[in-house]
């Protein structure tokens, strides 16, 4: 019963998507609350923009944009696209999408909420990462969620639908089924099995969010799947990790 209120606590309201949401109205970031280390809700070196009817996130700082509403049972669809910017270290362009936002902003490893990432990084699209925060008095949130997962030859390990071992996670990363062995994660690399776009072009990413059930596609290809997700509501983010995106077509449908 415990948890159950610090949930209610967590998400004042829960939006049932019924038919179309758009979350973006292609005009301005009305819907959204911003979120930067270091800044909190302002946003001083315009990190977050919107022009020709796309979001810009132009990879100063570190942080995400937040719908100011939490939601439960979606489909979320959403393209985006890499600009020219990097984080100048060399390893592939980063972001990710956040389900289920849940606690204070930037609780979570000094700059996330509490959420599911799908992740985006070139190469890793559609891995799973449970990000794990604290609560407004500081306590953990009790955020798990369970997949089937083999152990590849690199002891990597994968979603895998048909023989994979059903495993509890509560703090670990995973990768989705096709993630080449041996991948090395390096600026503008792809792996031989990716279905993301090339670099410069639009990848679609659906997020299947039913139930405590979690599926990904990438391209209309499915490349992840997790269940018994807690919590399984909350905000939606787009990351700000240091790599200028954008990001357009964000809506949700029943």
């Amino acid at each position: 019963m415990r948890s159950v209120l610090l949930l209610t606590l967590f998400i004042p309201s829960i939006v049932q998507a019924e038919e179309s949401i758009p979350l973006f109205n292609g005009k301005n970031l009305d819907g959204w609350e911003t979120w930067l280390k270091g800044s909190g809700h302002k946003d001083p070196k315009n990190a977050f923009s919107v022009k020709d009817g796309v979001i810009h996130i132009s990879g100063e700082g570190r942080g995400y944009l937040a719908t100011k509403k939490s939601y439960a049972n979606y489909h979320l669809s959403v393209e985006y696209k890499w600009g020219k910017r990097t984080d100048g270290s060399g390893y592939v362009r980063n972001s990710g999408i956040l389900l289920h936002g849940v606690g204070p902003h930037g609780r979570a490893r000094g700059v996330w909420m509490s959420s599911l990432e799908c992740q985006l990084a070139q190469g890793c699209e559609g891995d799973f990462i449970l990000i794990r925060g604290n609560d407004e008095k500081g306590k953990r949130v009790n955020s798990t969620i369970t997949a089937d997962i083999t152990r590849g030859p690199d002891k990597r390990l994968r979603w895998d639908p048909k023989n994979g071992k059903r495993t509890r996670y509560s703090g670990r990363q995973f990768w989705w089924n096709r993630h080449q062995v041996g991948f090395k994660e390096k600026l503008d690399t792809r792996g031989k099995n990716d279905v993301a776009s090339p670099l410069g072009k639009w990848t679609k990413v659906e997020c299947i969010c039913k139930g405590d059930r979690v599926t990904i596609k990438i391209n209309g290809v499915v490349v992840n799947q997790c269940y018994d997700v807690k919590p399984s509501q909350g905000k939606i983010l787009l990351q700000n990790e240091g790599n200028e995106i954008y990001f357009r077509n964000v809506h949700l449908k029943k």
